[in-house]
């Protein structure tokens, strides 16, 4: 397969992920283990419901 038959992906899962990662690293920066804790707790509560 040529670089001409190759079409445009509908979803870059790489992307995507990094995207999120660096979300999360800018929403968490110069938090305490203890506050990124919480972070982490309250994020899985709402991506629960």
């Amino acid at each position: 397969m040529n670089k001409k038959d190759t079409k445009e992906k509908e979803f870059d899962t790489v992307k995507f992920f990094r995207e999120v990662k660096e979300k999360i690293a800018r929403e968490t920066k110069g938090m305490t283990f203890a506050e990124f804790k919480e972070y982490l707790n309250r994020r899985k509560l709402k991506l629960a419901r």
